[in-house]
């Protein structure tokens, strides 16, 4: 995996040479055009880059290129971001560039939706890191 200084060099790099298509889906985005919804651009999360973020929402809107085709890469990617409570939309660039309006249409949609809980809501306590003991002792 890469350190932490890799990740954002990357990160940087990315923000500073969008594709077309991630320039034309963060002129939708920005500056909380989406209704007022925030969004974050070539952000870390957790040794991952995503392409855009809604932190509220946990919302990731990824633009994807031919590369990221049957991508083993990109599934393993994807479910640990589930895991983590995070919702992912992928859109192919050529429907980003030629369709914008329904790729903004599916994220405004997407963001009508309450946010899901976060993976640390979800599970219960875990007694082996001292987690929930509190209420154990204070019958």
């Amino acid at each position: 995996m890469p350190s932490r200084s890799d990740l954002l060099t990357r990160a940087k790099w990315m923000r500073l040479n969008p594709t077309e298509a991630e320039k034309r889906l963060w002129a939708i985005l920005r500056a909380k055009r989406m209704t007022g919804f925030k969004f974050r651009r070539q952000v870390i999360i957790d040794g991952y880059i995503v392409d855009f973020v809604n932190f509220e929402y946990r919302l990731i809107v990824e633009a994807d290129g031919s590369q990221h085709a049957e991508s083993d890469y990109d599934k393993k990617r994807d479910a640990y971001l589930k895991m983590q409570g995070c919702q992912v939309l992928r859109f192919w660039n050529s429907d980003i560039l030629k369709n914008g309006e329904a790729v903004a249409e599916t994220i405004w949609h997407a963001l009508q939706t309450p946010p899901l809980p976060s993976a640390a809501t979800r599970l219960p306590p875990s007694p082996a890191r001292g987690e929930g003991l509190e209420s154990a002792y204070n019958v």
